[in-house]
């Protein structure tokens, strides 16, 4: 025990004496913590848990007092996470907060925004496999795949294992033909056919999602016809997304319809569903108002991001940045938010060396 406290003496004087240094400090710190962690686990093994030991209170005070001298030379809370020595989950990490408190937390920081793209843009010849490689290769996260599509559970589940590279969700592939809020009402059946197959699948495939454009505004439908039928008919097939976890998110799309982000949010509240949310596309919303505002209003009803630009001049054309999104505010936004998850890129796609400049755009607006 004296021996302990010995080094314990040993390490705060070192502290101490580098806390005018601070580039130094922190990685002093961080290897006393390991070393006396690991010198007392040795200690306990050998001697077993009796007085001789560290005792759980003396531990606790000792690692307020470390975490409080970090807090006076960094402004914050919680230490980086420090490497624990355990063999059973070598990437496993161990942090220490501001109350004393020790947390397990991942081996890898969380990514805020997940890279993807739409599958129709990957223009290579090949195998799903072959183009999940080369997404896989340029840095992307995951993909987002079509339902229903003439893809197999079992080719998509092979595809995935053996490029270990996810389906974050599906895009509902019948959802401008067979609209949910035609008046027809075999239309609307078949609509609700094709959404239903997209929620099983995505859920076969291991996705999260189901993105749908609930309808559209034309000489078919007025705004309220619109608004009447795609709700009725998605409340069909909502029990099944809640049973199997699979969110139903609305792409803000030029469809004349939830053109306003006041009124998305309406139309999402009334389904009182957590598994009923937004799609939010960025490039979208430019024509209607600033992509920034949508993000305040919608708030965490967005649990997805479709990445494209749009600017008067070049329309669609407007690369990622180039456009009038105003991207820096957007990415604010969605910061105050706390938005973290799947941002999928939707425009023109091609081959390999287009992909990576689209990876490229993307980062650089995540960083903004």
């Amino acid at each position: 025990m004296k021996m302990i406290w010995s080094l314990v003496g040993i390490c705060y004087d070192g502290w101490s004496f580098l806390l005018v240094n601070t580039d130094y400090f922190r990685e002093y710190f961080f290897f006393s913590i390991i070393y006396l962690r690991i010198f007392a686990v040795e200690h306990e093994r050998k001697n077993g848990s009796n007085s001789n030991t560290l005792s759980q209170e003396s531990r606790r005070q000792f690692l307020k007092a470390s975490a409080a001298t970090v807090a006076l030379t960094s402004g914050v809370g919680v230490l980086p996470a420090l490497a624990r020595p355990s063999s059973n989950s070598p990437k496993e990490l161990y942090s220490i907060s501001a109350d004393g408190q020790d947390r397990v937390v991942s081996g890898e920081p969380e990514k805020r925004f997940k890279k993807s793209v739409k599958i129709g843009m990957v223009r290579i010849r090949g195998s799903l496999l072959e183009k999940m490689n080369l997404l896989k290769e340029l840095g992307y996260d995951g993909i987002e795949l079509n339902s229903p599509s003439q893809l197999t559970v079992e080719e998509v589940t092979k595809a995935k294992e053996e490029s270990d590279f996810p389906v974050h969700g599906v895009v509902d592939s019948v959802h401008w033909r067979q609209t949910l809020s035609d008046p027809d009402e075999k239309v609307r059946a078949k609509g609700v056919e094709g959404l239903t197959t997209a929620i099983k699948d995505s859920k076969a495939f291991g996705g999260t999602s189901v993105l749908l454009v609930p309808g559209v505004v034309n000489r078919k439908a007025t705004y309220k016809e619109c608004w009447d039928r795609s709700t009725a008919e998605i409340k069909k097939v909502l029990p099944l997304a809640e049973e199997l976890g699979i969110d139903i998110l609305f792409e803000n799309v030029w469809n004349n319809f939830l053109t306003d982000p006041a009124e998305t949010a309406k139309y999402i509240d009334q389904f009182e569903s957590e598994r009923v949310g937004a799609y939010f596309d960025v490039g979208n919303a430019v024509k209607f108002s600033p992509p920034a505002e949508w993000v305040k209003i919608l708030g965490t009803r967005i649990k997805k991001l479709d990445i494209k630009d749009w600017s008067k001049e070049a329309g669609f054309g407007a690369k990622i940045l180039d456009g009038d999104s105003d991207w820096p505010n957007v990415m604010k936004e969605l910061r105050k938010i706390d938005y973290k998850g799947w941002a999928t890129a939707e425009v023109a796609g091609g081959g390999k060396d287009r992909l990576k400049d689209i990876a490229d755009r993307m980062d650089r607006a995540f960083a903004l």
